[in-house]
């Protein structure tokens, strides 16, 4: 008989009372991350132009042709169906400290760069096998911002590598640890975050992420790699690997059209 899936697991389990949430699809990145550098003051912007927040490095059709495809991937990976359940369910959720709270809000909107960062292009890939969901962005935005972000994730193993969220409809433990990854790209940070509910049920969902983010010049990539069951790690790795080099190949060439 074969064995019940993860989606099937976690709505059984919403369904007595636990992270009480909708599983609907995700129709848009609208919630913006807390914890972004304030806006100039009028009285500065009176005064002083300010410089374009992200002007775009990147043609869209140069993006598109950096981003992966499941082919890069292989068996079992395939073109998204839509948003997983877990995403409302247990991303949508809140933490005392602003650090803590900005991680999960940058997971959530997918914006680990922030709201003022450009999204060039994107990609959704799903695991049949492991029901695994995986996010590559390429992503427009001043250098220094970048790194400033960078060095933001490199702190919250240390920030938040263990604490207590709260969902809709429950409490979760959330830890934070670093995650290896790829000598790849000009600056580089990777991260594992592991999502528990707080429960009496033996099955109470636990969900696995892997975050890695990657500068490239003046560009950058983004990866999210999640799931209720077994998350592939070497297929984060593929993304990151891949997904550098095939950035700075469109870079070298001049960003001439693709």
């Amino acid at each position: 008989m074969p064995r019940p899936s993860a989606r099937t697991v976690i709505a059984s389990t919403l369904s007595v009372g636990l992270l009480s949430a909708s599983a609907c699809t995700v129709t848009g990145l609208d919630k913006a991350i807390k914890g972004v550098p304030d806006a100039v003051s009028p009285a500065a912007t009176a005064t002083t132009p300010r410089t374009p927040v992200a002007a775009p490095t990147l043609t869209e059709a140069q993006a598109r042709a950096a981003l992966i495809s499941e082919d890069d991937l292989g068996e079992p990976w395939v073109p998204t169906e839509g948003g997983a359940t877990w995403r409302d369910a247990m991303l949508k959720a809140s933490a005392e400290s602003a650090d803590c709270r900005r991680l999960l809000d940058a997971l959530y909107a997918e914006e680990l760069f922030g709201p003022d960062a450009r999204t060039r292009a994107s990609v959704g890939l799903d695991d049949e096998w492991d029901e695994a969901q995986l996010r590559y962005q390429v992503v427009a935005h001043r250098t220094e911002d970048i790194d400033r972000t960078l060095a933001w994730l490199g702190s919250l193993p240390d920030k938040c590598g263990e604490f207590t969220a709260t969902a809709r409809g429950g409490t979760m433990t959330v830890e934070v640890s670093e995650a290896e990854m790829p000598e790849v790209g000009d600056a580089r940070q990777g991260l594992r975050v592991v999502l528990s509910a707080v429960s009496e049920y033996d099955e109470a969902p636990m969900l696995t992420l892997h975050v890695a983010a990657v500068r490239v010049g003046d560009d950058a990539i983004t990866i999210t790699n999640g799931g209720l069951g077994d998350v592939p790690a070497d297929a984060t790795a593929t993304a990151v690997e891949l997904g550098a080099q095939r950035l700075a190949e469109v870079r070298k060439r001049g960003r001439a059209h693709v």
